[in-house]
């Protein structure tokens, strides 16, 4: 019943657009070739060569890891240079009484847009939304959009950014008198209270009376609340009709039930509609306290989030509405609640996901404000862009009931009065942040330049969205940072610096505070350092170097950063400290580029508690037995070593009162955790056989898990996160090397070739190492400690997908996949 009335919303968000605005995506049919020439904007420029493609897409993905690449192993190691990217399009309804719009979610970077051989505007920020109105330039047929996309001046970024359109374009048609681009504002308390600003853009010449009816829908279709009132629309300016609704008893937004509504907004010429724009939004409440942290809807919970770069793994920047929400899902299996963007503003369908799946979201705008962290970064465009990209960014995103907070910088260099990193590599830079900064750097008595900006910053957002509070991550914890002494911020937001966090009730006094930043533990998928007891910093200290010639870390939870602390020592902090509003770990996911604590080879992160391929590493099921109460057992590492060899095994649980380990049936002790405590450890000799955890509960058996040693690798096994998939979809194939027993064989690392038959194609491959230098775009790969993964993309044709999967010694895998039209 529930899919039904998704369904039917859907069904009616569909109508009720096509019936005055048309927003159509613009993405088929695209060429593109890297290279640049000034006449590639020309209509009649000869393109006949060049490669056709469907939007979104991300060049830079396609490249090789090569260590002479700009970008720099903080940028992926992928390269970048100058593209155009052309489409060639009628408008079979054209009207002269129309208005045509195109509307770009994001292109990194440096996008210049022409239509028919006239420039329309360029935007320096990659991840800015932005629309043209190209009425003026377009006609019936033989039309030509032309956009010029230009990463070459690198480094300019301290992650992987990508390279392109890789994002959503759509073209929209609208009468002369419509709603405005991103022209609703839906605010809606938890007693059922909605007020509607709609703005209307007069495009004629001519003042005219217009009524706006607006209409809430709820997730059955059926309308619930209509309101209707006139404005008189001036001539060529834009009108904001203000109106009240009420709903009784609204079903409420939380992340565990994330109930959405939908606004209806016709603009009627008489009885006439002109134009119809719909908006989703959601009921609910919260608040932020000093002394008891975060409130949704009346009740008080930690949010327990990660922070996220924008990349999808091995299919980089370009965006997928399939791969986004494998991405939350696996994170929201966890028991995660919250994402922070870092470190810019997301994509339209991340927040769309957030939504619908019960993520609160903290919106971030910017890396960097003035002063540069990278060569040629954002820095270099501030003064002139800041206000547009924060007000678009803004005026786009505040009717998600995901987006609870603002953020209006992370780490700026302005927290303090002098912290130039013009001159550092972006692996110093990233560094140098952490580092302590001595006091005659912070501010004075009088309210600084850089206090002043902070302050111009949250007005900014103030003013657009009076209803959410500002923070910013900062990394500097004295109140005498000058982003604090601004006084702008309504939440004090911390990177790191846990051994401050006791004294924030002090230095911010009725001031809410959350770890807008934590953790940065590292560890590597499979790879163990023992003794597990033993805490590794890598590096030991900022400015000294990490060398180590595996390239790994370690998966058990004994390595982190110079600056930053274990999974399990921030967590018992936001835990038992209820001001604590609660955190953003660094990361969610792996991500490509800042490979700290290494250079290159290594060219992706070591921070995620899931691996680049979306695999789960080992501390995932520590969140999951905190942040849950799904049942959790999670005995590991695997059990295959050197006879006598002594090993450290970890066990995260709950639900009961303790656990006992068995090796080869004999018991090895039962072990249960103590206050503060969030796994148990047993030291044992490996031999050859199985390892057995039970846990019991009032001396009764609620759960075992065993582990058996794999003998050799003898096939392939393939598992499908679905056994079928829409037109256009993904389909995440997990290809694991197993023994004759179906056991995983932890050390196999079998190279193996992808073939597909039917319809669907390979989109990306990857295994999660951090070091592997072959090409996401490719039909085979290694295994990296057993494990890897084939995306594949389905056809807009029905019928069957068979993948099969071949390695020397080793059995054939195989999988059937269907691939159907809703």
């Amino acid at each position: 019943m529930k899919n039904k009335s998704v369904l039917l919303l859907l069904a009616l968000l569909f109508t009720v657009k096509a019936s005055a605005v048309e927003s159509k995506l613009f993405v088929d049919n695209w060429l593109f070739k890297l290279a640049d020439s000034t006449n590639m904007s020309l209509p009649n420029y000869k393109d006949s060569s060049w490669r056709k493609l469907t939007l979104p897409h991300d060049w830079a993905i396609e490249g090789d890891f090569l260590v002479t690449n700009p970008s720099g192993e903080s940028g992926g190691a992928l390269p970048g240079g100058i593209g155009w990217y052309r489409k060639h399009f009628d408008i079979n309804d054209y009207s002269k009484a129309k208005r045509y719009y195109i509307d770009f979610d994001g292109v990194y970077m440096n996008s210049t847009v022409y239509v028919n051989g006239i420039e329309l505007g360029t935007r320096p920020y990659g991840y800015s939304s932005f629309r043209y109105d190209i009425t003026k330039y377009v006609r019936k047929n033989g039309n030509v959009v032309a956009v010029k996309v230009d990463n070459s001046d690198q480094p300019n970024s301290r992650w992987y950014s990508g390279c392109g359109i890789y994002r959503n374009v759509y073209l929209v048609e609208t009468g002369n008198i419509h709603v405005a681009h991103w022209g609703t504002f839906v605010t809606a308390s938890q007693n059922g209270n909605v007020n509607i600003d709609v703005s209307i853009d007069n495009t004629c010449n001519a003042s005219e009376k217009i009524t706006v009816r607006n209409s809430i829908v709820d997730s059955h279709g059926r309308i619930i609340s209509v309101a209707s009132s006139a404005s008189l629309v001036k001539a060529d300016t834009v009108t904001v009709n203000m109106q009240r609704l009420s709903v009784n008893n609204p079903s409420l937004w939380s992340v565990d039930s994330p109930n959405m509504y939908l606004l209806r907004a016709e603009l009627l010429r008489g009885k006439k509609v002109v134009d119809t724009y719909t908006t989703k939004f959601g009921f609910r409440s919260f608040k932020f306290d000093a002394a008891s942290g975060f409130w949704l809807n009346g009740k008080n919970m930690k949010i327990n989030g990660v922070c996220n770069h924008h990349d999808l793994g091995c299919l980089g920047a370009a965006i997928h509405k399939d791969a986004i929400i494998r991405k939350l899902s696996i994170l929201k299996d966890m028991g995660c609640n919250a994402i922070r963007c870092s470190h810019n503003p997301p994509a339209p369908e991340l927040l769309d996901a957030c939504d619908s799946l019960g993520f609160i979201v903290m919106d971030e705008s910017f890396d960097m404000w003035h002063q540069k962290k990278t060569k040629n970064d954002y820095a270099r465009f501030f003064d002139k862009w800041f206000e547009r990209d924060l007000t678009d960014l803004v005026v786009r995103d505040r009717n998600h009931p995901s987006v609870i907070m603002w953020s209006i910088g992370n780490e700026v260099l302005e927290q303090w009065n002098s912290a130039s990193a013009d001159k550092l590599t972006p692996e110093q830079a990233n560094l140098i942040l952490n580092a302590s900064h001595d006091a005659s750097s912070l501010g004075g008595k009088e309210l600084s330049i850089n206090s002043k900006l902070t302050r111009r910053l949250a007005d900014i957002v103030k003013h657009l969205d009076p209803t959410r509070p500002v923070t910013s991550g900062c990394n500097e914890p004295s109140p005498d940072n000058n982003l604090f002494k601004s006084g702008a911020l309504d939440i004090i937001g911390y990177n790191y610096h846990i051994g401050n966090i006791k004294d924030v009730p002090h230095n911010f006094p009725g001031k809410p505070f959350i770890m807008t930043e934590s953790v940065s533990a590292l560890q590597t998928r499979g790879n163990y350092i023992m003794p597990s007891d033993t805490i590794y910093k890598a590096p030991k200290e900022w400015w000294l170097p990490y060398t180590d010639p595996s390239f790994m870390c370690s998966a058990y939870d004994n390595m982190h950063a110079s600056w930053s602390s274990t999974h399990e020592q921030t967590w018992d902090i936001v835990k038992n400290t209820p001001f604590v509003s609660g955190q953003f770990i660094w990361t969610g996911w792996d991500y490509i580029g800042e490979p700290t604590p290494y250079s290159f080879p290594a060219r992706s992160s070591y921070f995620g508690i899931i691996d680049l391929a979306g695999f789960p590493k080992d501390i995932y099921y520590m969140y999951q037995s905190e942040w849950t109460s799904k049942p959790v057992l999670h005995l590991f590492p695997h059990w295959n070593w050197i006879p006598g060899q002594t090993i450290d095994l970890w066990c995260y649980y709950n639900n009961a009162d303790d656990v006992e380990l068995f090796v080869n049936n004999v018991s090895q002790g039962v072990r249960h955790k103590l206050p503060h405590e969030y796994h148990v450890m047993w030291r044992v000799k490996f031999e050859p056989g199985e390892v057995r955890v039970v846990a019991r509960k009032n001396g009764n058996i609620v759960r075992e898990q065993t582990i058996h040693t794999a003998g050799a690798p003898d096939h392939i096994r393939f598992t499908a996160d679905r056994s079928s998939n829409t037109h256009g979809g993904l389909v995440f194939v997990k290809a694991e090397i197993v023994d004759k027993d179906d056991n995983l064989c932890p050390w196999a690392d079998n190279q193996i070739f992808f073939n597909v038959n039917g319809e669907a194609s390979i989109a990306g491959v990857d295994n999660g190492s951090q070091t592997s230098m072959e090409r996401f775009k490719a039909n085979n790969r290694k295994a990296f400690f057993g494990r890897c993964m084939i995306v594949l993309k389905t056809s807009d044709t029905s019928g069957e997908i068979e993948l099969t999967g071949k390695a020397v010694d080793l059995k054939d895998g195989y999988i059937k996949i269907n691939n159907i039209s809703y």
